[in-house]
């Protein structure tokens, strides 16, 4: 079952078309990386299958209802997608515990215990279970993106949109996130989409990897396909330098 179908997606900022006609669907459990240079227009697609950004045209279908449709209850459909964001997007004023359950008690409805428990099992999950009173300031980066993963994981979405979760990552730190990232690919059936340049995870963890390039996606398949036979001249040139690398 396709839980997101996304038709004919545009997004402009002033006079600048940053998304041109973009057409894909994930599949309930799949996990499609996002790859692409710079400024392809990779996170502002993100950003707008999560409503953060609307649509110039085109629609989004979420289990086969139109998001965008002036009638469609968005805040609902947000508590069901969750998102990871590059610069981690923790509140500072509140212990790793409190930042996991105000979502759920806050906007859910949820119980505290609850939501505590949940949040105490997540947190295990991503290694973070020793820092539940520790206040995000006293973390390293890839100690709150773990966190900022558990938080996403507590409101139990349908599906966890990743942008760029190890970019603002010292390369130490990168590992860890990579591997709880995997762990949950590999383990939980959760519908992800990753937005990523780390090549070795969009080609070993991936259902599918869909390579964007000005504004629309120029190629897409099965990670094993792409990397090794890639069709456009653009994806190749793209992949050249990481296929050399590991030549």
């Amino acid at each position: 079952m396709s839980i997101i179908e996304v038709k004919d997606v545009t997004k402009s900022f002033g006079e600048r078309q940053v998304l041109k006609g973009i057409n894909f669907t994930v599949e309930e459990g799949e996990v499609v990386s996002i790859i692409g240079t710079s400024g392809s227009g990779k996170s502002t697609l993100l950003r707008c299958l999560n409503l953060l950004e609307t649509p110039t045209t085109g629609q989004i279908f979420y289990k086969g209802q139109n998001v965008l449709d002036p009638n469609y209850a968005a805040n609902e459909y947000r508590k069901h997608i969750g998102m990871v964001f590059q610069q981690f997007n923790l509140f500072n004023n509140l212990t790793v515990l409190e930042n996991c359950t105000v979502g759920p008690v806050k906007v859910m409805h949820r119980p505290l215990e609850e939501s505590q428990q949940l949040a105490i099992k997540h947190l295990e999950q991503v290694g973070m279970q020793d820092f539940l009173n520790a206040k995000p300031a006293t973390l390293s980066g890839g100690q709150k993106q773990r966190v900022a993963i558990a938080r996403a994981l507590t409101m139990q979405p349908d599906a966890i949109l990743f942008d760029e979760p190890t970019s603002a990552l010292d390369p130490e730190m990168v590992g860890d996130v990579l591997a709880v990232m995997k762990d949950l690919a590999e383990h939980s059936g959760l519908t992800m989409i990753v937005v990523t340049h780390e090549m070795e995870f969009a080609r070993d963890v991936s259902d599918r990897v869909l390579f964007m390039d000005q504004g629309v996606i120029a190629e897409q398949g099965k990670p094993e396909d792409l990397f090794t036979q890639p069709k456009e001249e653009r994806t190749r040139q793209f992949l050249e330098r990481y296929l050399l690398d590991k030549n």
